[in-house]
């Protein structure tokens, strides 16, 4: 639909200058369905916040857990799956990311995406309680979250439900990842401290994947200054 758009404004110009003699357009049959409604892809602060009351943290381990560590941290799925009781160390409020999980394959661990992903992402001291009194009877070496064979659409499958409850826009885990980002950008936090969390290779990946949110917060900024200079006269 578009693309006729575009050709049939131009073939209209062709008739108005008399360089064709007729719009051989103007009977065509535009077919095709239309786009889908794209997905949001990143929840507010608000909406973050409905969806963590909801989650189930009662009992033992479980995919909501799984959704509170991401929300959290930023991780990539398969970065999340291979975290073991020994990637904490609470004594420096860290998480120590350097492996990943093989969940499209057989599973075990693998390396990082690349080598900007080995990383030590710092924690709160509410996530540290609760994964110190979560893992503390669990292996020290085996993954925390992995029994069997994992499946992506079983974890977005169960993020779609919690997302239903609270009432705000479905997303998926990797939604979760930039929630996270896009939380820490809005708050302030510089490009380079979001790169270096998120495990970007460069700033430069950072700013292409998020340039929506620094374009709105560049307006905001603009806003800001132009409110300052005009208190200066």
């Amino acid at each position: 639909m578009d693309f006729h758009h575009q050709l049939k404004s131009a073939i209209l110009d062709a008739v108005d200058e008399g360089l064709i003699n007729r719009d051989p357009t103007r009977k065509a049959v535009i077919k095709g369905k239309p786009p889908r409604v794209k997905k949001p892809k990143y929840l507010n602060q608000f909406e973050l916040h409905k969806l963590l009351d909801v989650l189930n943290l009662e009992g033992g381990i479980s995919w909501d857990w799984l959704i509170l560590l991401i929300a959290k941290t930023g991780l990539r799925f398969s970065e999340a799956l291979a975290v073991t009781p020994d990637d904490f160390i609470f004594s420096r409020q860290v998480l120590s990311i350097d492996k990943t999980w093989d969940y499209k394959e057989n599973g075990g661990f693998l390396p990082t995406k690349n080598r900007s992903s080995i990383r030590k992402v710092q924690i709160d001291w509410q996530l540290i309680i609760q994964f110190s009194e979560l893992i503390k009877n669990m292996p020290p070496h085996e993954p925390i979250f992995v029994h069997g064979k994992v499946y992506n659409s079983t974890v977005n499958g169960v993020l779609g439900r919690r997302c239903r409850e609270a009432g705000v826009p479905e997303i998926t885990i990797h939604g979760l990842r930039h929630t996270h980002a896009s939380l820490l950008l809005f708050a302030g936090v510089s490009i380079a401290s979001v790169a270096k969390r998120l495990g970007h290779s460069s700033m430069t990946t950072t700013q292409k994947v998020y340039l929506h949110v620094i374009q709105e917060l560049e307006n905001q900024d603009i806003d800001l200054v132009m409110r300052s200079l005009s208190g200066l006269c």
